[in-house]
């Protein structure tokens, strides 16, 4: 049984992998100042919940001393790209100089394992597809450069202090605790996913297709949908990895095949059997064509395959989370 300081862990992912961990006998303490994330989402998961933000670095070093840890979990962090153009000094502020405090708490009282919640967004549009960890990161926007920014400060602690850790590069998360308590919810709601469940619940009148004219099959983007529980599997067993003595490495985290928009919503027509009227607009600057993940250096390091591999699954468990909660939590 290990001990782990889970920060964001009222958030979307980071609920998740709370109970992932308390379900397995770990010992779980969240921090999370509750700006995004939901105390409902861990209210009955078992771990001990702490309000507190990531960026007070007393409040931290009080947490610290008061409580040992084996490893700690970095889910917090702003994450709406567009928002992160028109507010950039809010995104380094709360995503960088987060993880700094955070590490300082860290190496001040002795923790040196180390779990980043990191995304593709570092790799902007990239040259391949599939997309392997040894592509050159070319974040285009201040959200993937705030994240690239703590993979790097992370391979600086590593020599410096000899920290461990694991950064999870993730694609697009999407579905739901199959049980239907924990899921989506967030506001504003930017997902394609809980967006076009949403136009089926008539919470909304129709979906926004952003270019059909996209160099992909049907002409729409495509993009690789990792379900939020095997993302939470992989933190486990990169977690696992550290406490073992494993050495500090960066994995992609996606299902090796791409979803357009257009399928996307095809499956949902199926899945929900309503109709979800879709309008093309234009497309969106910056938007790349393609992003699908090469997953094989998570696959071959720790043995780590999706549970959820048909995309028809991930739909149907995000469905039952919106069907069943309606306004989120």
């Amino acid at each position: 049984m290990s001990r782990y300081l889970i920060v964001g862990g009222a958030g979307y992912i980071g609920s998740h992998v709370v109970r992932a961990l308390v379900e397995r006998g770990d010992t779980v303490v969240v921090l999370d100042n509750l700006s995004t994330g939901h105390l409902e989402a861990i209210a009955t998961s078992g771990a001990r919940f702490i309000p507190g933000d990531v960026c007070e670095g007393n409040g931290l070093d009080r947490l610290f001393r008061c409580q040992e840890f084996d490893c700690v979990m970095h889910f917090a962090a702003s994450s709406l790209v567009g928002e992160s153009v028109t507010k950039p000094l809010d995104y380094y502020a709360n995503n960088a100089g987060g993880a700094i405090r955070l590490l300082e708490a860290m190496q001040r009282n002795g923790v040196d394992n180390f779990v980043f919640s990191s995304t593709a967004a570092v790799y902007g549009e990239p040259s391949r597809v599939p997309i392997e960890e040894s592509c050159t990161p070319q974040p285009t926007n201040p959200y993937g450069r705030s994240k690239r920014f703590i993979e790097q400060l992370l391979g600086d602690c590593a020599k410096a202090y000899g920290l461990r850790y694991a950064a999870l590069r993730y694609f697009n998360a999407g579905g739901a605790c199959p049980s239907g308590e924990i899921g989506e919810d967030h506001s504003p709601e930017t997902h394609l996913i809980p967006l076009v469940l949403q136009v089926a619940l008539g919470q909304r009148e129709r979906i926004d297709i952003y270019g059909t004219d996209w160099p992909t099959p049907d002409g729409t983007c495509v993009r690789d949908y990792v379900h939020v529980c095997d993302l939470a599997d992989a933190h486990l067993l990169a977690a696992d990895r550290l406490a073992a003595g494993g050495e500090s490495v960066v994995f992609n985290l996606g299902n090796e095949r791409g979803l357009s928009v257009r399928e996307v919503v095809d499956l949902a027509r199926r899945v929900t059997g309503r109709e979800i009227p879709v309008r093309d607009a234009p497309r969106r600057s910056g938007d790349p064509a393609r992003l699908v993940a090469s997953s094989s250096r998570i696959r071959s390091a720790l043995g780590w395959s999706p549970r959820f591999e048909d995309p028809g699954e991930l739909i149907e468990t995000a469905w039952r989370w919106h069907r069943e909660h309606p306004h989120g939590y």
